[in-house]
């Protein structure tokens, strides 16, 4: 009889073996992370726009028929390129002319001189009258007079000429023509915008910043003063990142939005930034030196927020909501409530795990 009850108590204990291996075999592997604490910069994205350090008007301001049109759309000039040349032939004939006006009025005010210097010295003899003498006089002040009027009509002709020729007044790229070649242009009345030029090799970033958050930058020295502080990201993806350096700042809050206007220059030496272009500007505002970070993806969200799966030390699978923060190297998130820098949390398969579950943690 006690060999039977010895040998039934042996079986029942391998039984007991074999199943608690087999229920631990069962359970689920899956990976489990400690946060990561360190510091971080926190920031603020606000939405911005691209302009280009110049951008100016071509225009016509004198009357012709535009005769040539220089340049391809779209193509990189020179300072001082030839753009446009409308119709020079009647302004070259109105710089003779006023040329010719200009000799005729030289040569009366020195005919005018000698006829004065000899009625100066008649009158020295009594041989003229006083009159004479100031009627010669005023004849050299009218003759001036005309040469000045004549050297003034020269330098207007000459200025008209010179606005027959069209020519870049900066390094850049030209938009197509607003005319082509044929149109008459009536640009002496009312100047025609006949193409723009943009000066494209420096760049400026425009955004508006809250007037809290900039006061709550302010008062932190290590952040404040930095050149190259301002980061944005360009295309809906984010594929491009640059830094620029603030050098302008609103000298007054607008009082409808209660922003600043701040300005960021940048280099643009490739001219692969395009004015007009949408931006998303990321400005740092404070540091925090002991952020709990977690892998973004790690985190789920139903309808009381954002959670995470925290591991016990029985294994066990806990729901635990938390507080989210920014994203961090665009892979961690910052928790401000909810996990300790030594619990462990599912950082993979959060959809094999649910609450209660007792799994069998990777830990990496």
């Amino acid at each position: 009889m006690k060999q039977v009850i010895l040998i039934t108590s042996l079986m029942l204990l391998v039984c007991c073996k074999e199943k608690s291996v087999t229920e631990q075999s069962a359970l689920l592997p899956i990976e489990v992370s400690k946060p990561v604490t360190r510091e971080v910069t926190l920031t603020r994205e606000y939405p911005g726009y691209l302009d280009a350090d110049a951008t100016v008007n071509i225009v016509s301001r004198v009357n012709g028929t535009l005769s040539s049109r220089n340049y391809s759309a779209g193509e990189r000039v020179k300072k001082g390129d030839l753009l446009f040349v409308i119709e020079p032939v009647l302004y070259k004939n109105a710089v003779a002319q006023a040329k010719a006006n200009l000799e005729t009025a030289k040569a009366n005010l020195e005919y005018a001189r000698i006829n004065y210097n000899m009625i100066e010295l008649a009158a020295a003899d009594n041989a003229v009258s006083k009159n004479d003498v100031a009627q010669a006089k005023s004849k050299v002040a009218v003759c001036e007079a005309d040469v000045s009027n004549a050297q003034a009509a020269l330098k207007t002709a000459s200025t008209n000429l010179d606005y027959c020729y069209i020519r870049a007044p900066y390094d850049g790229v030209m938009s197509q023509a607003n005319y082509s070649v044929g149109n008459y242009i009536a640009g002496a009345a009312s100047p025609v915008v006949l193409a723009t030029l943009y000066k494209d090799d420096v760049m400026y970033a425009y955004f508006n910043v809250t007037d809290n958050q900039w006061l709550r930058q302010q008062q932190r020295s290590d952040i404040v003063g930095k050149e190259d502080y301002i980061t944005f990201t360009l295309g809906e993806d984010r594929y491009f990142t640059y830094k620029a350096r603030m050098d302008y700042l609103s000298p007054a809050i607008d009082l409808n939005t209660g922003t600043l206007l701040v300005r960021a220059r940048l280099d643009n030496s490739d001219r692969f930034l395009k004015p007009g272009s949408y931006i998303n500007v990321i400005m740092p505002y404070e540091k925090d030196e002991d952020a709990i970070l977690v892998t973004d993806a790690s985190i789920g969200s139903d309808q009381l927020g954002s959670f995470v799966y925290v591991v016990n030390d029985s294994d066990i699978v806990e729901y635990r909501h938390v507080v989210t923060g920014e994203l961090v190297d665009d892979t961690l998130r910052i928790i401000s409530e909810g996990i300790s820098p030594d619990e462990h949390y599912v950082s993979k398969a959060l959809m094999k795990v649910r609450n209660g579950m007792k799994i069998s943690p990777i830990y990496k």
